[in-house]
């Protein structure tokens, strides 16, 4: 499977300029690619006002969204700033090529930036199923907590879309690294590049590692958009091969 994930500024708390942002990147990705990943919170940036660029899940964002995979018939996947009820989520969506969406929740939220104060966390891990890949995506803080990304059995694909700030950008390329080696699994992490509101540089450092911990995609710090081609067979023929996966420990995973 081909998937293009794109590496980009954001600009702060404009759901519209974003979206036609992505919208030229994506209009020029090769034809074959079948997935596209955006950062988290790719219409704003990581904020903590919700309540200015919350969408429902019937808002133009998501409308866009299937528009576009329909139109050029890939997947396309990125978090934002979703209002159900009295609650705000931090929510990454798979919009299918058929227009369908599924979601995920984020789950751990940055307190050191009083994410927990503004949003509702997520309680469920998620496995989304296309073209006969089973993807699992999470957001950004997520990656600190292996516990929760631990392969079950369940996984060929763990995605991670984030707004990672320069000054904690080692913990990114060395955690990314051994989420890849520990559930051996390809491992996608796309980060945003630029400055926010809030005087945080990100550096971008999106990557593509593979079950082994080799980079298809090296970190950079670019405006650019990367497009690699995995082997889900070759993955579990290595998987096979070396059994570590089979003397895993076993765990309850409890609040």
């Amino acid at each position: 499977m081909q998937i293009s994930i794109i590496q980009a500024p954001l600009f702060w708390e404009n759901p519209e300029v974003n979206r036609n942002y992505f919208a030229a990147k994506i209009q020029n990705i090769p034809e074959e690619t079948l997935l596209v990943v955006l950062p988290e919170m790719f219409t704003s940036g990581f904020t903590m006002n919700p309540h200015e660029v919350a969408e429902a899940m019937d808002g133009p964002t998501i409308a866009w969204m299937k528009e576009t995979a329909q139109a050029r018939n890939m997947a396309i996947m990125g978090s934002m700033v979703v209002r159900e009820k009295e609650n705000y989520y931090n929510r990454l969506l798979f919009v299918f090529p058929t227009g369908e969406v599924e979601y995920y929740d984020k789950r751990h939220l940055f307190s050191l930036a009083g994410e927990h104060k503004v949003y509702t966390k997520g309680n469920e891990k998620k496995i989304i199923n296309y073209l006969g890949w089973r993807i699992c995506p999470f957001v950004c803080y997520d990656l600190r907590f292996p516990v929760f990304s631990r392969f079950n059995d369940d996984y060929d694909l763990l995605i991670y879309v984030a707004n990672w700030p320069q000054a904690r950008i080692q913990a990114w390329d060395t955690l990314l690294k051994a989420r890849a080696i520990e559930n051996m699994t390809y491992v996608i992490g796309v980060n945003r590049i630029g400055d926010d509101e809030n005087d945080n540089n990100y550096p971008g450092h999106s990557q593509i590692i593979d079950y082994l911990g080799n980079y298809m995609v090296e970190p950079s710090e670019k405006e650019m958009v990367f497009s690699v081609r995995l082997d889900k067979e070759l993955m579990l023929a290595n998987r096979n091969k070396f059994g570590f996966l089979g003397d895993r420990d076993g765990f309850t995973l409890t609040e």
